[in-house]
């Protein structure tokens, strides 16, 4: 099969992967209009073109939190990314770290803190959610500052979990889940292999190394349904905030009005992010949100976004629209059930080829100045 964009690596996946890993990572929540949105909102995004402008000194690097990163890209934090490769969230890490861009590692990762840290070179970034369980919190936090990880990733978009129709017809939820998942893995001999087998363990890695026990995939909707926290609001945040010694990032911000309520509490970053479509069907994509949250915060926040984003050019339009930086999701897992740490690679190689051409064709040698002057205005 030849691979030459994320789309194909998504066709990839989908024959590789066991259907309720791959509708897990594919799908989103009630009718998915906003999972749609994400990425056809970006696309109907026009860029000027400009040409015959001296484009031999093209730079795409960037300075975010102290870090230098090669592209404005990093990877976000996806749950159970060590299930869709052995040992994913090595093998994505080390990807991300030999193309110079942050690797963001989940609370619900599959392999712990520990395992992942010692095999990048440069620190990879933290997220965490609130839980009603602040001791596991406090223990995770202080882990991710001994394993030296940069960034904190603070997600506050999940209160309570979306409700994911997909999921109960492909076998990750529902009656008889783990017997329908059994019977995928055998007719997927080559995950199989290498994740059923060869990947173990299968347990939630940071919140075993918590509980000490094991904490399967069988225990892991459960244990989110149980320990998300509705109650959440900004204070629960300030002790964080206090204890965390580096730059804390507010993940799934829709609102100018909650981008400055990040600004007022103290935050060094936000995420424009409707989870990827995955929470609350029917609210605005990234592409949409960005604009305005843009005009409210921008100088006084870096102003990150996810959720829709595909390939180079949309990084490109997503900065013109606002951002500092992007992150890919879906992208990178596509890329890494279909061909492992390479196929990761081969997809930040993609993405950085693609930003270029859509630089050099837009009359911009370096990120800083792709900015709404770029965009085509309605007349």
């Amino acid at each position: 099969m030849i691979i030459s964009s994320t789309s194909d690596y998504r066709a990839a996946a989908q024959k590789r992967l066991p259907p309720f890993l791959f509708h897990y990572i594919d799908g989103g929540a009630y009718a998915e209009q906003t999972l749609r949105r994400n990425v056809e909102d970006l696309a109907a995004v026009a860029l000027r073109q400009r040409v015959l402008k001296d484009m031999s000194q093209l730079d795409t690097s960037i300075e975010l939190f102290g870090e230098r990163l090669s592209i404005p890209v990093a990877l976000s934090p996806v749950g159970l990314t060590g299930m869709y490769a052995r040992r994913g969230e090595v093998q994505a890490a080390r990807a991300a770290d030999a193309h110079g861009i942050p690797f963001t590692m989940s609370t619900v990762s599959v392999c712990p803190i520990e395992e992942v840290a010692p095999r990048i070179k440069r620190p990879m970034w933290f997220q965490l959610y609130v839980l009603k369980d602040r001791g596991f919190m406090q223990n995770a936090l202080e882990r991710a500052q001994a394993a030296g990880c940069s960034t904190l990733v603070f997600t506050v978009d999940m209160p309570v979990p979306g409700a994911r129709y997909r999921d109960a017809h492909s076998g990750m939820s529902g009656p008889n889940a783990a017997l329908r998942r059994y019977g995928q893995a055998v007719t997927h001999p080559r995950w199989a292999m290498d994740v059923g087998l060869l990947g173990r363990p299968h347990d939630l890695g940071n919140i075993s190394a918590y509980r000490g026990s094991p904490t399967g995939l069988q225990d892991y909707i459960g244990w989110l349904g149980a320990n998300f926290d509705p109650s959440i609001s900004w204070k629960d945040l300030e002790w964080i905030r206090a204890f965390w010694k580096g730059p804390m990032v507010i993940k799934g911000i829709l609102d100018p009005e909650d981008a400055r309520d990040a600004v007022r509490f103290g935050a060094d970053g936000i995420i424009v992010s409707n989870h990827g479509g995955r929470q609350l069907d029917g609210v605005l994509s990234s592409a949409r949100a960005l604009p305005a949250i843009a005009d409210a915060v921008k100088g006084q926040i870096k102003i990150l976004a996810d959720s829709g984003i595909r390939n180079g050019l949309d990084v490109v339009r997503a900065i013109a629209l606002g951002a500092d930086c992007a992150m890919i999701g879906r992208a990178f897992i596509y890329a890494l059930a279909a061909a492992g740490e390479a196929g990761v690679k081969h997809l930040l190689e993609l993405l950085e080829k693609e930003m270029r051409v859509a630089m050099t064709l837009t009359s911009v040698a370096k990120v800083s100045d792709i900015t709404g002057d770029l965009l085509v205005r309605p007349s």
